[in-house]
């Protein structure tokens, strides 16, 4: 049996692996024992070798790699060879996984512009029996991605979807960050633009556990400053290229990384950041003002025990605590004269 390259690592004197999303990276040498066929026929890849039983009809959603070709199971190259027809974000980028894994099943576009009208098509073709995969550029699908609208549709319809789990560049990086992993929250995207960026900010600051972002190159320093400013000392990771030639992970405070970047500019690749919890007397202090505010704002027209009971509803908080605290910002402004 041929044996797998363990590394795309410069140095290591094993083929380089072809980016998914178009790296500078370059296609590993094809061997003999690559090839494959459609849904009936052998498929065989680097000396692995199985037959191709028929898919059960359905809906697949088929994790692929976020950069080196390596990282894909031989479930998901069994299913791919296996499957009808497979709806792929970018047919152009999927083209290169299928063909270095001699993978010849016929290639459907769907993405965030496909209208209503190719969702029907592809229901229309699982409803006649057939199977089809989905797909999205790299990584596991509907994750910051248009496939969740097919995957309800199926859904909607009766009709089964099968997981096909693998590679995900939000775990990559959460499992690599040195970040507490057991409480997380995947964002996604921030706001293009300052100002909605740190309102988004100022709302996630309250959540318990490690934030997860996507950020484009050329906007990573911006939003690290947006975040510093926003969210103050915290520990922070970006992590870059992720299982690619150039994979960087780099950690500090969230000031540090805003002054490195700011200093260097916009790297290149794509980019994951992980910024950990706020330390627990900073979440105190936040959560202090937090209830004053609201406290203040409900003394204006309540009493002191209708304004801490409103108070507590609101923010979850124990009603006696709160009380206490509205008695002793009621005696407050007493002292200062305030009517």
């Amino acid at each position: 049996m041929a044996r797998l390259p363990t590394s795309n690592r410069p140095g290591s004197g094993n083929p380089r692996a072809v980016s998914p999303a178009g790296d500078d990276t370059t296609e590993a040498p094809r061997t003999t024992a690559s090839r494959g066929t459609g849904r009936h026929g052998v498929f065989t890849a680097f000396g692995l070798a199985a037959e191709t039983q028929p898919l059960s009809t359905g809906l697949y959603v088929v994790a692929t790699p976020i950069g080196n070709l390596e990282d894909i199971s031989l479930r998901a190259l069994r299913i791919l060879a296996a499957a009808d027809a497979i709806l792929a974000e970018d047919t152009r980028i999927t083209r290169r996984l299928l063909a270095h894994y001699g993978i010849t099943t016929p290639l459907l576009a769907y993405h965030e512009h496909s209208a209503e009208a190719v969702r029907a098509r592809m229901i229309t073709r699982l409803q006649a029996g057939e199977a089809l995969a989905l797909v999205s550029d790299a990584g596991t699908p509907l994750v910051s991605d248009p496939g969740y609208k097919l995957v309800q549709a199926a859904i909607a319809e009766g009709l089964p979807v099968t997981p096909i789990p693998g590679p995900s560049s939000v775990l990559t990086a959460l499992v690599v960050s040195g970040l507490p992993s057991d409480r997380f929250f995947f964002e996604g995207f921030l706001p293009s633009k300052s100002g909605a960026r740190r309102n988004r900010l100022s709302t996630l600051a309250t959540i318990p556990g490690t934030l997860m972002l996507f950020e484009s190159a050329q906007r990573l320093p911006a939003m690290l400053a947006d975040a510093a400013q926003m969210l103050g000392p915290r520990p922070a990771v970006v992590a870059r290229e992720l299982t690619k030639m150039f994979e960087t992970v780099r950690r500090g405070s969230l000031a540090e990384l805003a002054a490195q970047f700011a200093e260097e500019g916009p790297p290149k690749g794509e980019i994951v950041v992980l910024i950990g919890e706020a330390a627990e007397e900073d979440r105190r202090a936040d959560a202090m003002g937090d209830l004053d505010s609201a406290l203040h704002s409900a003394l204006e027209t309540h009493s002191v025990k209708d304004a801490a009971a409103v108070v507590a509803a609101r923010l979850g908080l124990p009603k006696r605590e709160v009380y206490a605290r509205a008695i002793a910002l009621s005696r407050g402004a007493e002292n200062d004269g305030t009517p």
